[in-house]
């Protein structure tokens, strides 16, 4: 099954440009909709999508994710929702990749060998699970890589050279550099830090290097994506969809077309970035 993030970096080097991998919550602000936004994501140039499980205790995530987080256990979001969102688009699409971000709590519950079972068989590609360490690979991340379900970590500006391997050692699919200290959301970091950062992990491996946190223009997108293979984009879609809901959360204006219109600048950013054709 990892065969669709494979094939889809292996195109984009071909055409010369990073991936957009876009994030929104499954669930946000309903179950109906929010299949509807991921429907749209690839159309409007999405080359990757990440789908977040909603949780009730998040760690990593700032205000804007957390919201949606709540929106969607409010509108009755779970994770076998989830699951069956990705069913559901699967249906027409067949070769986005797809990748499950949030924490292990849920899939704990669920039971690690059932929840592999069904992602597998829902057609998710890739697991970014945030708070599980390499010291717990077991738990899910080997279980995971065995049955072909890539498990994606994430490396930080505080992840020394020491450490750097360790994070790297049963990683695949991608490498998700988180450009700065904090949380989701916030300030994108001077993109000088994230072309050296980019570098040093690139020496460790031969992944696809991702950079999220902060990335909300098109100039921003274009300029991350000068060093990095991919560029993460979550809060300013998730915001999108946010300003189309009314006081109660209830949805007045359009959320697909509203996150259709951040991707779709976000990927003209993107596809500005080294157009020359790889070598």
């Amino acid at each position: 099954m990892t065969r669709r993030m494979d094939e889809k970096f292996a195109a984009l080097r071909a055409e010369g440009r990073p991936a957009l991998v876009t994030y929104f919550m499954g669930g946000d602000p309903d179950y109906a909709t929010s299949v509807e936004i991921m429907k749209a994501l690839p159309k409007a140039g999405a080359d990757v999508i990440e789908i977040g499980m909603a949780f009730s205790d998040p760690m990593a995530d700032g205000p804007a994710i957390q919201a949606a987080a709540l929106r969607a256990l409010h509108a009755g979001q779970t994770l076998p929702k989830a699951l069956q969102m990705v069913r559901d688009f699967r249906v027409s699409d067949d070769t986005t990749p797809i990748v499950l971000m949030g924490y292990y709590n849920p899939i704990y519950i669920y039971g690690v060998e059932h929840f592999i079972k069904d992602a597998l068989e829902a057609g998710i590609d890739g697991l970014i699970v945030v708070d599980l360490p390499p010291e717990m690979d077991n738990e899910l991340c080997i279980p995971a890589i065995k049955a072909g379900i890539n498990f994606i970590r994430l490396a930080t500006p505080t992840t020394d050279a020491k450490r750097l391997p360790k994070v790297l050692e049963n990683t695949s699919g991608f490498v998700y550099y988180v450009s700065m200290n904090g949380i989701t959301g916030s300030a994108l970091a001077d993109t000088t830090q994230v072309s050296e950062a980019v570098a040093r992990i690139k020496s460790h491996t031969d992944l696809p290097v991702c950079v999220g946190f902060g990335v909300r223009t098109a100039e921003q997108a274009q300029a991350i994506g000068a060093s990095a293979d991919g560029v993460v984009v979550g809060s300013a879609i998730v915001a999108a969809i946010a300003g189309t809901l009314d006081a109660n959360d209830k949805v007045q204006g359009d959320p697909v077309a509203a996150a259709s219109a951040v991707v779709s600048e976000l990927a003209s950013g993107v596809r500005k970035a080294r157009l020359a054709p790889a070598q």
